[in-house]
C-alpha cells in the first residue's frame, strides 16, 4: 500500500468525467431514511455508512399509512414538515426531529439507531467516495490520508461522527437503544422484541469483499481516525 505523489494522487481522486469527489455536496450518496412509526411507537434514526438497508427494509414491512419516513436518492419521500422536507436526505438526527414530533411522543416512543466501528466506517467511506474510478483499490492509504488530513469534509453528512445523530447539543444520549452493525441480527431481534413486532432474518446487502479494515491502516491513520471519532469510540465502546 505505497503512497502516491501529489500529481498522481490528484489524478486517482478524480471521479469519472473529470469531476472531483463531491465533498461539497452534503447529501452526496445518501439514500437512508428516518422512520417514524406511530403505530408501533418508534423513531429510527438512520446513521450513514452503517449498512442498515436490510433493517430499514424489514421495518418498512410493518409500516402503516399513518407512519412517516424521509428518504432521498432512489426513492423520494419527505416528512410533512417543511423545514425537514427541504433536506435532501433521510439522515436526520434525533435532536432535529424532536420538536416536530412533540415532546410527549419523543419521550414515550422507542428511539434507536445502529452504529459501526469508526475505523471500519472510515474505510467504507473512502472506498465509497472514490468508487467512480476505483481510486481506493489502487492507492488505499493515499486516499485515506487525503480525505482524513487534507480534504477533511466535515460538511458531508456521510463523514460526520455517529454520536451526533443520537445525542443532543449538550452531548446527552437521546436514543433508548443503539444496535451494532457487527451484531446486526442479534440487535434487530432485540429491537423487535422491544417494539413488539415479529423478527426475521435480515438480508445481507451492500456487502464488501475488502476483508478486514485493519489491513488498510498504519499508526498515523489509526491515530488520525481515533482523534476525529474519539467520542464515537468512547460512547459506543469501540476499539481499533
Amino acid at each position: 500500500m505505497a503512497g502516491a505523489s501529489g500529481s498522481s494522487l490528484e489524478q486517482i481522486l478524480r471521479a469519472a468525467g473529470g469531476r472531483r469527489v463531491a465533498y461539497d455536496s452534503p447529501s452526496a450518496g445518501c439514500r437512508s431514511q428516518m422512520i417514524i412509526s406511530h403505530q408501533h411507537r418508534f423513531i429510527f434514526a438512520a446513521i450513514p455508512k452503517t449498512g442498515t438497508h436490510s433493517v430499514r427494509q424489514a421495518l418498512r414491512e410493518h409500516m402503516s399509512e399513518e407512519d412517516l419516513e424521509q428518504v432521498g436518492l432512489f426513492v423520494n419521500k419527505r416528512f410533512p414538515f417543511e423545514e425537514l422536507a427541504s433536506i435532501k436526505h433521510g439522515h436526520i438526527t434525533l435532536d432535529q426531529i424532536r420538536p416536530f414530533v412533540g415532546e410527549e411522543a419523543f419521550t414515550s416512543y422507542l428511539k434507536f439507531a445502529f452504529v459501526r466501528n469508526p475505523f471500519d466506517r472510515f474505510v467504507s467511506y473512502c472506498a465509497f467516495m472514490t468508487r467512480a474510478n476505483d481510486a481506493f483499490n489502487q492507492k488505499p492509504q493515499a486516499v485515506m490520508r487525503h480525505i482524513l488530513f487534507e480534504a477533511r469534509p466535515m460538511q458531508h453528512i456521510l463523514f460526520v461522527p455517529q454520536h451526533t445523530f443520537v445525542t443532543d447539543r449538550d452531548g446527552r444520549m437521546l436514543a433508548d437503544m443503539v444496535g451494532r452493525v457487527e451484531e446486526m441480527q442479534a440487535s434487530y431481534d432485540s429491537l423487535c422484541a422491544r417494539i413488539g413486532i415479529p423478527s426475521r432474518s435480515l438480508e445481507q446487502v451492500n456487502s464488501s469483499r475488502r476483508g478486514s479494515y485493519r489491513d488498510y491502516y498504519d499508526q498515523q491513520l489509526i491515530d488520525g481516525v481515533a482523534e476525529l471519532y474519539r467520542r464515537d469510540l468512547e460512547l459506543f465502546d469501540y476499539q481499533f
